[in-house]
């Protein structure tokens, strides 16, 4: 069969990339390189993006606004169809939850992870009966599903009934041109955009919102400087979220334990911030991957995370693992502070580890599902 020409929709991506928009373009980047016939719609903003990420691609901006959830969902149940007719592709990969309900194109539809069905209290209600509808829809409509961990496939199947032969497990990499031990300009650079000085710090990086546990971590922290005469710093790095817990958790760190929220940092800041830590805290309740915590191994630095559903398919052991009550993550920060040692091997055997984790493997894997997205689609019809 010759090689399937598919068009990702990467209309769904954020101006600031999270988890998902690295996701999207580190994709798109190694399947161009990978040389797949590669056609991207997104949004006008991100046309020389993309341009310049995939050279032999061909880049389509959308002629109307998609920046609303409902004009994005109007635009690909009406002119994506179209679009997908006009342009002759094979495949067309959603890279995130929905798909358009008609058209003859095969489909390949990515869910990132089950929380919204396992932990629906996690996310905001709307969004989390949204995600759960699609989810199935997704799952009974799409000729493949993408996951990016054997965890996310077993809870697809355990909770939404997903047919495992219709998944493919594909894990995610990390962009090693960004994600590197850092040199000592770029922890500067990192340390002076923060405000940090030459205290020692232990970072967190992700959106703050409940299932990432920053409320406890905050608390844990605390409680792991009580007697410390120099006691670092907690910086908690990443998008705005919708935690209303972690102020509570906030106004109880006493004066002497310095927190700062700094916000969402440059891209160019992330390997200076990660690999400059004394310790990265990630103390996830659950991830459908956890690519902070594969960015911060890349970055040589020792990394700090739970044992819940995919994070030990990316940490091995390479990372130190805690529970996700206060006093298990405080009692875990005390430890490795105190134990220089153990963080230096920690630290050197997670850049280890981060480098099995490429997009080019994930770039192969993703053609190897479009092939059988097609193969699926045509016995279908």
């Amino acid at each position: 069969m010759s090689d399937p020409r598919v068009l990702i929709d990467a209309t769904a991506v954020p101006a600031d990339r999270g988890g998902v928009g690295r996701y999207v373009d580190s994709l798109v980047a190694a399947l161009d390189a990978d040389g797949a016939t590669l056609s991207v719609v997104c949004q006008p903003r991100d046309a020389g993006l993309y341009a310049t990420l995939a050279p032999r691609a061909r880049v389509v901006p959308t002629s109307e606004s998609v920046t609303t959830r409902t004009a994005r969902l109007t635009w690909e149940q009406t002119t994506l169809p179209r679009l997908v007719r006009r342009l002759g592709v094979d495949v067309l990969h959603s890279p995130h939850y929905t798909l358009p309900l008609a058209g003859q194109a095969a489909s390949v539809v990515t869910l990132h992870d089950a929380t919204f069905f396992t932990d629906p209290a996690l996310h905001h209600s709307i969004k989390a009966r949204f995600f759960r509808a699609w989810t199935r829809t997704s799952l009974v409509r799409a000729s493949l599903c993408v996951v990016p961990s054997a965890a996310t496939a077993t809870e697809l199947a355990r909770v939404a009934g997903a047919d495992r032969d219709a998944l493919a497990v594909i894990q995610h990499g990390v962009d090693s041109e960004r994600f590197h031990p850092p040199s000592p300009d770029q922890v500067a650079a990192a340390r002076a955009g923060i405000g940090l000085g030459e205290q020692p710090y232990v970072a967190f990086l992700g959106a703050l919102e409940p299932r990432k546990n920053v409320p406890a971590l905050i608390r844990g922290f605390a409680a792991a400087c009580r007697g410390r005469a120099d006691p670092p710093s907690l910086v908690l790095a990443g998008q705005p979220g919708w935690d209303h817990q972690i102020e509570r958790a906030l106004d109880a760190v006493p004066h002497r334990v310095r927190v700062i929220r700094a916000g969402y940092l440059p891209f160019d800041h992330l390997a200076g911030f990660l690999g400059g830590a004394a310790l990265v805290a990630y103390p996830s309740l659950g991830e459908g991957f956890g690519l902070p915590v594969l960015e911060a191994m890349a970055c040589g630095a020792c990394v700090l995370t739970t044992r819940r559903l995919s994070l030990p398919e990316v940490g091995g052991d390479a990372v130190a693992y805690c529970g996700v009550g206060a006093g298990d993550i405080g009692a875990a920060v005390g430890d490795l502070l105190d134990d220089p040692a153990r963080r230096a091997d920690l630290a050197a055997a997670a850049q280890r580890r981060a480098k099995e984790f490429t997009w080019g493997q994930c770039a192969e894997g993703h053609r190897e599902a479009y092939g059988r997205a097609l193969t699926r689609h045509r016995r279908a019809r």
